[in-house]
């Protein structure tokens, strides 16, 4: 391999990253500078294929107005002129409490009935269960069923929220409501990569759209069990793959990289790239995204301006000529599910879930 002359000492870091890789694009011939004085100006992008990439809204579904009784709610239960039929007053760490928690399968315990189901019942179904249960003991009962604690539809709120925790829905709630049970979100909150997680996969939720543009097709109803995640942002990354020495995470110091000096940093493998096609899947929000395609040979001749990576990005440098995006995603997919929990939502839900 011939060596790299330079005339002149290398001034930054973006600079001395240029001269390296034009030296290895050009099949490592040598480098000089461009006489003094020579003036050259750079209009050009090096984006050579841009594609808009959407994901399906989530279909949401209106939960019935009415509580539904759950396993671990507490009932408080009255049968009138028959306090021995109610539910019983047990010790607790915070006193007494009152009332007759429903367990796994879904039963309370009564005296002299014993175990009546009431879990996915309203209140007004389950005074009528227990009616008709007690009516061959009791003559017309009158009964008052009451939730003394909720305790079986949970949501978490995790990451950037000022009360981060579980909280318990005491009736149907939006995620807007929900957001609003941990008293709101910190200043470091990164709403472009926050996440609803439902049956242990991302959905496709935009925080971002609901909480700074007020979209409210993005406002869809909780669901017992889910998760909100919303990181901060203060680890930025993006990752590259495929024909370089170090693939994986690369950090953005301060938020800003360019592409040249994230290749230049995951160190291209030899002479073994097609430079002319770099991949590049971007998440907008968790329901919005790009494709883009660039050419490195532009950026290294100097006839295109610095290509701005934004948080999250994945790059892909591809060792050969690659027909379309199918064929990428197909080579990529692999590296993309060893790293499938710190990928933004967009990737996790257009590329990485099952549809089976």
């Amino acid at each position: 391999m011939d060596s790299i002359a330079l005339s002149a000492p290398c001034r930054g870091f973006s600079l001395c990253i240029i001269i390296a890789l034009a030296a290895l694009i050009s099949g490592c011939s040598s480098y000089s500078d461009l006489p003094a004085g020579t003036t050259k100006e750079v209009l050009g992008s090096p984006v050579i294929e841009q594609e808009p990439v959407t994901v399906p809204s989530l279909e949401d579904e209106k939960p019935p107005a009415d509580y539904r009784i759950g396993s671990g709610d507490v009932l408080y239960i009255n049968f009138y002129g028959q306090q021995d039929l109610g539910s019983p007053s047990a010790s607790s760490e915070s006193g007494d409490l009152k009332g007759s928690r429903v367990d796994g399968n879904g039963d309370i315990h009564l005296p002299l009935v014993g175990s009546v189901h009431l879990a996915g019942q309203s209140i007004g179904e389950a005074q009528q269960t227990l009616r008709e249960t007690f009516a061959p003991y009791l003559k017309d009962p009158s009964v008052v069923v009451e939730v003394a604690e909720y305790r079986s539809q949970p949501v978490q709120l995790l990451g950037q929220f000022r009360k981060p925790g579980t909280y318990y829905m005491e009736r149907p709630l939006t995620l807007l409501e929900g957001l609003s049970l941990a008293g709101g979100l910190s200043d470091i909150a990164n709403l472009r990569s926050a996440r609803l997680i439902r049956d242990k996969q991302t959905v496709p939720v935009d925080l971002y759209r609901l909480l700074q543009e007020g979209s409210q097709e993005q406002n869809v109803w909780l669901k017992s069990g889910d998760t909100i995640f919303v990181p901060d942002d203060r680890n930025q990354n993006v990752f590259v793959f495929g024909a370089v020495e170090n693939p994986g995470r690369v950090p953005m110091p301060n938020g800003q990289l360019t592409l040249t000096q994230a290749l230049a940093s995951a160190g291209l493998d030899g002479a073994r790239y097609n430079p002319e096609q770099v991949r590049i899947i971007r998440s907008l929000s968790p329901t919005r995204g790009q494709l883009i395609v660039v050419d490195m040979k532009k950026l290294i001749g100097g006839e295109a301006l610095p290509f701005q990576l934004m948080v999250g990005d994945i790059i892909y440098m591809p060792r050969s000529a690659v027909g379309n995006w199918n064929q990428a995603i197909a080579e990529i997919l692999p590296s993309l599910q060893l790293v499938s929990s710190v990928l933004q939502p967009f990737v996790q839900i257009k590329f990485l879930t099952d549809e089976d």
